[in-house]
């Protein structure tokens, strides 16, 4: 069985390999179209030629980015407003435009609670891209932005109850920790074959690293075991958008090596 196609789409560049990065890894070693559309930053800045590396790393293309401002960080697109300030409809046909140019069978985003931090980027990015999954397919909203396509399903990153225990390290960080039922998951992906290359993607966020609060910061100072029992799994709640025989649809489709 052949890959489907995947999109992710995430709030800030690092989000794309911290949350996803095994699974676009994954994709794009079986030589399914594999891409990333970031909300935040312009590719002219550190932190975008950080993510082009990183996409590099995981196979996922070149960067495409709506070119907002992230929300606490006001020259990471200085002449445009902050993401979570920005006309609604203005936003999502930017993501639609995305959506119809690259035609994936499946789009990965945030979960509702922006993961485990809850960060409002995070947050708004999880309602644009719900958003603009179901406007892409309609020929009457936004007939600018390209010829009409549907993806087959949503996929959305998060954390089961059940992982709190490996999530403990970043827990006593001070980190959030905003997880859902168990019962809810439609995927869980072992990434282990493919974590050396999520993690030089994360590594790729250097500012992050060297920044220290956040996740690649704190992550790059665990303990090798530590890490890898946050990083080597990956959780998605599945939302269909089509009825399952219009595509592939199975994030966990196809058997692939390393």
């Amino acid at each position: 069985m052949s890959m489907p196609s995947l999109l992710g789409v995430f709030a800030h560049p690092d989000d794309e390999s911290l949350f996803s990065g095994g699974v676009l890894a994954r994709h794009a070693a079986a030589g399914a179209r594999t891409g990333v559309v970031t909300a935040t930053w312009t590719p002219d800045t550190p932190r975008g030629a950080e993510l082009a590396e990183a996409l590099r790393i995981l196979g996922a293309g070149q960067p495409r980015m709506l070119g907002y401002a992230d929300l606490k960080v006001p020259h990471s697109a200085p002449r445009s407003p902050r993401l979570c300030d920005a006309p609604l409809d203005e936003a999502v046909g930017r993501l639609v435009a995305h959506i119809r140019q690259f035609r994936p069978e499946i789009v990965v985003t945030h979960d509702a609670y922006g993961g485990l931090t809850g960060h409002p980027d995070h947050v708004h990015t999880h309602r644009l891209t719900t958003l603009a999954v179901q406007a892409a397919g309609l020929e009457r909203l936004y007939p600018d932005a390209g010829t009409p396509w549907r993806p087959s399903a949503l996929y959305l990153a998060t954390h089961p109850h059940s992982a709190l225990e490996a999530l403990s390290e970043l827990a006593r960080a001070g980190k959030g920790m905003n997880t859902v039922p168990d019962a809810w998951i439609g995927a869980t992906v072992d990434v282990r074959p493919w974590l050396k290359r999520k993690w030089a993607a994360v590594l790729a966020h250097r500012t992050e690293v060297e920044r220290g609060g956040g996740a690649p910061g704190l992550l790059a100072g665990l303990p090798e075991p530590a890490r890898e029992r946050i990083l080597a799994t990956e959780w998605y709640i599945r939302q269909d958008t089509v009825f399952p025989a219009a595509g592939l649809t199975e994030l966990t489709a196809g058997t692939v090596g390393p």
